[in-house]
C-alpha cells in the first residue's frame, strides 16, 4: 500500500533542503544581474574618459559584462551545492576549444587593440602595410580597410598589418622629392645646376626650408646624374614630383641639353667565304 505519511515526510524535507537552495540562487543572480550592469556602466565611463579608441569601449564593456554573468552563474550553481571545480574545468575546456577555434579571429582582435592604442596610422592617411599601399578608410576591431589610387578597396586582416613594417607617407608635414636627372658628358653642368634651380625657385609649392639639393650624384655609363631634391608639403608630394619632372625635361632640353639613354651598338660581320 501506498504511504502518503512517508512521501509527504520525503517531499517536505526535500522541500526544506532546496527552497533556501533556490532562494540563495535566486538572490544571487538578481544581484548579481544588477551589480553586471553597474560594471558594464562603470567601464563604459572609465573607457570614455580614457585616451582608448572609441570603437573599443562597447567591446571591451561587453566583456566585462559577460565575465562578470559567468562568474555570478557559477557562484549561483555553487549555492545550488553543485561542484563547481568541475564546472569551472568543463568551462576551462570548452574555453580552450573555443579559443583553439577563433585563434585567428582572437589574434586579429589582439592586434586591432595594439592598432587602436598605439595608432601607427589613423584614417585618411597614405600608408603601404601588408604587402598593399592605399588610404586609410577604416581601422576595425579586426580589419583594416584601405582604398587604392584606383578606388579599389582592400580590407587586410589587423595580424598581417601589427607586428610588420609600417610605412606611413602621412605621418609628417613635409616630405622630400628625390629626382635623378641624366645628362649628357658633352652638357654644361653649370647651366644644368642653375636650370634646376630656377624651377625649383619658381614653383611657391617648394619650401625653403629645408633647403632644396641640386648635386652631381654620379658619372654613370651614358650620363651625369644629378639629383634633384625639393621639400613640400606632404599633400603636395605627387603634384610637385609629376609637375617638376615634365618641366625639367622640357626646361632642358629648350637650353640645348640633351637627355641620353642607355644605347647599345650592333656591329655586323660579313664573314669572308674563301674559294
Amino acid at each position: 500500500m501506498f504511504d502518503l505519511s512517508a512521501l509527504f515526510q520525503v517531499a517536505t524535507a526535500t522541500i526544506a533542503t532546496w527552497v533556501p537552495k533556490l532562494a540563495g540562487a535566486t538572490a544571487v543572480l538578481a544581484i548579481g544581474w544588477l551589480l553586471a550592469g553597474w560594471a558594464k556602466r562603470f567601464a563604459v565611463k572609465a573607457l570614455q574618459a580614457s585616451a582608448l579608441d572609441d570603437i573599443l569601449v562597447p567591446f571591451i564593456a561587453g566583456l566585462v559584462y559577460v565575465t562578470t554573468i559567468a562568474l555570478i552563474a557559477i557562484a549561483a550553481v555553487g549555492v545550488l551545492g553543485v561542484n563547481t571545480t568541475s564546472f569551472v574545468a568543463v568551462l576551462g575546456a570548452a574555453g580552450l576549444a573555443i579559443a583553439l577555434a577563433f585563434q585567428d579571429t582572437f589574434s586579429n582582435f589582439a592586434a586591432g587593440v595594439m592598432l587602436l592604442t598605439f595608432r601607427p596610422f589613423n584614417v585618411g592617411d597614405s600608408v603601404e602595410v601588408g604587402g598593399c599601399k592605399g588610404t586609410v578608410r577604416e581601422v576595425g576591431i579586426f580589419t583594416c580597410l584601405l582604398t587604392t589610387g584606383d578606388n579599389v578597396h582592400i580590407r587586410i586582416p589587423n595580424s598581417k598589418i601589427f607586428g610588420q613594417t609600417i610605412i606611413n607617407y602621412s605621418s609628417s608635414d613635409t616630405r622630400r622629392i628625390d629626382l635623378v636627372v641624366g645628362v649628357s658628358y658633352e652638357d654644361d653642368l653649370g647651366l644644368v645646376i642653375r636650370i634646376c634651380r630656377d624651377l625649383l625657385g619658381s614653383d611657391d609649392r617648394v619650401l625653403d626650408e629645408p633647403e632644396s639639393i641640386v648635386a652631381v650624384h654620379e658619372l654613370a655609363d651614358s650620363s651625369v646624374n644629378l639629383v634633384v631634391r625639393p621639400w613640400v608639403n606632404s599633400e603636395d608630394y605627387s603634384s610637385v614630383r609629376w609637375d617638376l619632372t615634365r618641366a625639367l625635361k622640357e626646361k632642358l632640353e629648350e637650353a640645348g641639353c640633351s637627355l641620353p639613354y642607355p644605347q647599345s651598338d650592333v656591329h655586323l660581320h660579313q664573314p669572308v667565304v674563301s674559294d
